[in-house]
Order: structure tokens, then C-alpha cells, then sequence
């Protein structure tokens, strides 16, 4: 199997200058690079630039992707959109972990698991690109999911308490899916762990409301992030006043969910094999259930055929003995079969001496047909 690694960087909030995409192009010659992205493949040869650095000083998003399993994820929030105390409860292995830099919050998320084929080919950081989003707006379930891959991974202790569950773990969909997808994430341990997650609400936006509350904004505030959008195109502005706006209207201080009982580490884990082991069950079940099903349906299948033949046994035997004649391969397994079906049919009719009779003489008379008599053999007859 070939090599193959994929890496993309996205900026968001605020493009490239030209100055930028200067330095970033002396890495790669062949990289496609806007002043909105980088996307490089290498089949032979690695990446020269230091993903973490970029992060901190050029982009917003960074996959990458190699083709033995390795999967990873960084993700750049301004820190007054998430504060790194809060992005720390949840990033603390390994496999998760976040720093901070220039006034800036970054995440990384990690796995290492083949976990099936990967389609080759650009934008492939598209469909995540909601979870920063998501996280943006106070949704912490894209760190939870981060704390729990620490917890698959084991690299925390049993006694460890989990962080406050966020609402709506049972209810991912979209981006959250990928990104549970993109980090291998086990669907039983996702599941128990969602058992402690409250229902998430309705969040779509009235304009009337909306437009209430910015219209209590003070004028001065509301000048300086007209002029950092237009001036300096940064949209992060944007978005923390909607991240305002939703936290004062659900009345929230954050968005870390709800504060019941923390499970550990261990109570997960063990609760996630329990559940594993049901399922793993019920599956079992269900496969002997259908082959049970399967069974019947055969055997009603062949009942109804031997109906169909019944009466007409001298004309199989005749058949019978031309097949074996030809002295054909194909020609003894037609006979064989229909040797079968004559013996299912004494069978049923309690005739089985008789027919015990017939295949007895059958073995004396072609008794210098190897052939045939090993396909009788391995037929049971």
C-alpha cells in the first residue's frame, strides 16, 4: 500500500494578507493556497511547516489525514469566545489537549485507528468545519466528545470524575456525527455517556428579539465591531455577540450543561461494555432468530417440492440411471442430486429400506466409477 497524508488549513475569522500567503508558499510549491486556505497531499515526502505553529499564526482549522489511521483535528477560537480553563476540563490527554496563544484558544484531537477507506481528494475539512462554529456559540459537545476519546483511549484513571455533560449529547447529528466518525469514537460509549445529557432546546433566532437586544448594545460598542468587521474582516466579532446574545437569553453563564451527579471514568467504561455485551446479545439473537426464520422458509420450500415429485419416482430413477451412463461430472452431480431428493422423499413416506435397496445395487454395478461413488459418498448415500 502506498503512502498517502492530506493536510488542509482553513482561515475564518480573518484571510490571509498577501505577506502570509508569501510565507506559507515557500513551504510548498505545490500546494494549493487563497487567502482562505492550504491544502497539500504527498504521497512520497512529508509537510516542512509545524502544523501547531500555523495554528497559531495563520489559520483557524487543520486536518489531517494519513493513510495507516492517523486522524487529527485542531481547531482556533479566540479566547473570549472559549476561555482555556473551560476547553481544559475536557482536553486532557494525549488524545485531546488545548493551549493558548496571541489572545487565541486551540484545540487538537487525535486518533490513530484504521477505521475503513479513506476517499481521496480536496475539502475534506468541509464537513467539520461546523464544529468550531458550534463551539464558537458556547455548544461544548465537541469537547466532551474530545474528553471521551481520552476516556477510550485510557488515558485517564478509573477514579477520574467526567466534566459537566453538555445537552444534546444524544442528539449530534450533522458535523457532530463526522466529527465522532472522523475520531473513532465508540458508538457504546458515546450512547451510556449521552444517558446523562439533557434534551436540547429549540435555538432558532427571532429577528424582532434579535434585533431588540442590539439595539440595547451601547452605540460605541456597537461602532467598534462595525469597524473590525469592515476594517480588519473579522468575523469572530460576530460571532461572540451571538454567543452573547444566547447566553443571556437562556440564561446560561456557560455552556457546559448540566451539573447532576459526575460519573468516572471507570463507571463509564464499565458501563459501556455492559451495554456493548447486550448489544453483542440482542445481535446474536436476532441473527438466530433469521437463520431459525431462514430454516423454516426452507423447509416449507423443499416439503412443497418433494409434493411436487411425489408419484413420479420411477421416471427419477430412469433419469437417474441415464445421468450416471454419460459418465459426465456434471451429469453425476444432477444424478447425485436427484439421488438426494429420491431418499428425502422415501424418507417422508417411510420407505426408507427400499430405497437403501436401490443405492446399494447403484454401488455395485458402477463400482468402477471412482468418481461417482465419491460424490455418493460425500452426499451421505
Amino acid at each position: 500500500m502506498s503512502e498517502y497524508q492530506y493536510y488542509e488549513f482553513q482561515a475564518i475569522d480573518r484571510p490571509l494578507t498577501p505577506e502570509q500567503m508569501q510565507e506559507v508558499r515557500s513551504y510548498s510549491t505545490r500546494a494549493r493556497i487563497t487567502r482562505a486556505s492550504f491544502v497539500n497531499d504527498y504521497s512520497w515526502g512529508s509537510f516542512k511547516g509545524d502544523p501547531d505553529g500555523w495554528m497559531e499564526k495563520y489559520f483557524d482549522t487543520f486536518l489531517y489525514y494519513a493513510n495507516w489511521g492517523t486522524h487529527i483535528l485542531k481547531l482556533r477560537l479566540p479566547a473570549r469566545l472559549l476561555d482555556l480553563k473551560t476547553a481544559r476540563q475536557y482536553c486532557v490527554g494525549d488524545s485531546a489537549y488545548a493551549w493558548e496563544k496571541g489572545g487565541n484558544v486551540i484545540l487538537s484531537f487525535g486518533c490513530d485507528e484504521d477505521d475503513g477507506e479513506w476517499v481521496e481528494g480536496e475539502e475534506q475539512l468541509s464537513p467539520l468545519l461546523p464544529v468550531r462554529a458550534e463551539l464558537a456559540r458556547g455548544d461544548l459537545r465537541a469537547l466532551y466528545l474530545g474528553w471521551l476519546l481520552c476516556v477510550q483511549n485510557h488515558e485517564l484513571d478509573d477514579e477520574d470524575a467526567e466534566p459537566p455533560v453538555p445537552p444534546g449529547l444524544g442528539q449530534l447529528g450533522g458535523s457532530l456525527d463526522e466529527f465522532a466518525n472522523f475520531l473513532c469514537i465508540d458508538g457504546d460509549l458515546l450512547d451510556v455517556a449521552a444517558e446523562a445529557s439533557e434534551v436540547l432546546g429549540e435555538a432558532q433566532l427571532s429577528r424582532e428579539e434579535v434585533h431588540a437586544w442590539v439595539t440595547g448594545l451601547p452605540s460605541g460598542e456597537k461602532d467598534d465591531i462595525l469597524t473590525g468587521l469592515i476594517v480588519e474582516e473579522d468575523l469572530a466579532r460576530a460571532t461572540e455577540l451571538l454567543q452573547r446574545f444566547l447566553k443571556q437569553r437562556s440564561g446560561a453563564h456557560d455552556g457546559s450543561g448540566t451539573q447532576a451527579a459526575r460519573r468516572t471514568v471507570g463507571e463509564l467504561l464499565e458501563a459501556a461494555e455492559t451495554r456493548a455485551e447486550e448489544r453483542r446479545q440482542a445481535e446474536a439473537r436476532k441473527r438466530d432468530e433469521e437463520a431459525e426464520c431462514r430454516k423454516r422458509q426452507a423447509e416449507i420450500a423443499r416439503a412443497e417440492f418433494l409434493d411436487q415429485i411425489a408419484g413420479q419416482q420411477l421416471k427419477l430413477w430412469a433419469r437417474i440411471e441415464g445421468l450416471i451412463a454419460t459418465k459426465q461430472p456434471k451429469r453425476y452431480d444432477e444424478a447425485v442430486k436427484l439421488l438426494i431428493d429420491l431418499r428425502d422423499l422415501a424418507q417422508r413416506e417411510g420407505k426408507d429400506d427400499k430405497f437403501r435397496m436401490r443405492i446399494e445395487t447403484i454401488h455395485a454395478v458402477h463400482a468402477r466409477k471412482p468418481s461417482f461413488l465419491e460424490r455418493l459418498g460425500k452426499a451421505g448415500l
